[in-house]
């Protein structure tokens, strides 16, 4: 079992794209380990969370800031592990399908899970000096998924999935560009 997970965390590491194509790899005791995969990375994400913490109380002159419990932690994780399969399963297999596309919500929230693997490198985050390594990181999980994304739901290009797997932040940032826009914030 624990060769089962080392061999998932290299080959996501490595962006292995047969990784995605082997069906043993989303068999049926893939589930268990796509479970473990999403406990560890919220206990990971435990560290650049408090390097995060420490510098917003520091920078802003407020203290020590307690973080979550890790009860709360798990539960966030297990129920966005969810909202975001939920979310590629419906926009990747109901609204925007190809031709090809055949795939189950169970496959797109083993392969969510997987894709997490680059997130475990936050584990060297332990000084907001290297808070940075948590953009890296990110960006790694998110060409993993849409890597994933592209073999499962059957797309010719990258363009579309790229869309599909960045729409929120995408909005996301829109959002907050147009908040910066519309407010009349004077900084003299």
């Amino acid at each position: 079992m624990l060769t089962e997970i080392f061999k998932i965390i290299i080959n996501i590491l490595r962006l292995d794209k047969n990784f995605f194509k082997e069906k043993k790899n989303f068999g049926q005791a893939s589930i268990y380990f796509a479970i473990l995969l999403i406990l560890i990375g919220a206990i990971i994400s435990i560290i650049p969370n408090s390097s995060f913490l420490v510098y917003m109380g520091s920078y802003f002159e407020l203290g020590i800031i307690k973080g979550p419990s890790l009860r709360a932690i798990i539960i966030t994780s297990l129920i966005m592990w969810f909202l975001k399969t939920t979310y590629l399963f419906f926009v990747g297999t109901i609204l925007f399908p190809s031709a090809k596309t055949n795939c189950s919500y169970r496959k797109i929230l083993i392969l969510v899970a997987y894709c997490q693997v680059p997130l475990f490198l936050n584990l060297i985050i332990i000084s907001p000096v290297l808070l940075f390594l948590a953009i890296i990181t990110y960006c790694w999980y998110n060409i993993s998924l849409i890597i994933g994304l592209k073999i499962f739901l059957n797309y010719d290009g990258y363009l579309k999935t790229i869309l599909i797997s960045l729409a929120p932040q995408i909005i996301f940032l829109l959002y907050i560009f147009s908040i910066f826009q519309t407010s009349n914030v004077s900084l003299s």
